[in-house]
């Protein structure tokens, strides 16, 4: 019944989500409440997040923090590199490439070592907390917005990571699948058919 929760859960949660709005200027970007709620907004960051967690779970072991740490980590750097407007190519390309990549990741349970994995995942992270950090003010409330979308993204990894471990060996396909589908709406969202 557990099992089925957190999976009911992450697909309501991906249903929910907009598609991706991972551009300057969208959206409030002066608090806490903002930052928090903004990952939640958007097709790219919700599977990205989610997908993150499931590749650490179909790991195991030290990827099970280190790579979701590695994520939130270099987001955060990535922020601040944006809002003191340091330049970094490709955000947007990058971005929807982390959707299908990680998604193909998930979907191929490819196994990498950790710190292949987490440098990786910290690459695309460092794209995503870019992209966010150019939106918000270089003041306590962009601080204050860094914090709550780094807190969300804390939470999908867990949410991804609990599906992952809850569904198990067992289930291990299901888990695949959901790679399968985080790829599927990456390619949607590089078309525009999303």
């Amino acid at each position: 019944m557990k099992i089925r929760k957190a999976v009911l859960g992450a697909a309501l949660l991906v249903a929910w989500a907009l598609p991706a709005h991972a551009h300057v200027g969208v959206g409030e970007t002066s608090s806490f409440i903002a930052g928090f709620r903004h990952p939640f907004s958007g097709l790219d960051h919700m599977t990205v997040m989610i997908a993150v967690g499931l590749w650490a779970a179909l790991k195991g072991g030290k990827a099970i923090w280190a790579w979701p740490g590695a994520f939130v980590g270099v987001m955060l750097v990535g922020g601040v590199l944006g809002m003191l407007h340091v330049p970094v190519p490709f955000v947007e390309p990058g971005i929807l490439a982390s959707v299908v990549t990680l998604g193909v990741l998930v979907a191929l349970a490819i196994d990498v070592p950790v710190s292949a994995g987490a440098a990786v995942i910290g690459l695309f992270a460092l794209f995503h907390g870019h992209a966010h950090g150019t939106e918000v003010p270089e003041n306590a409330a962009g601080i204050a917005y860094l914090a709550g979308f780094a807190l969300a993204t804390v939470m999908l990894h867990a949410i991804g990571i609990a599906a992952g471990l809850g569904l198990g060996l067992r289930l291990r396909g299901l888990v695949r699948g959901a790679g399968a589908a985080c790829a599927a709406i990456g390619a949607g969202l590089v078309f525009g058919v999303i």
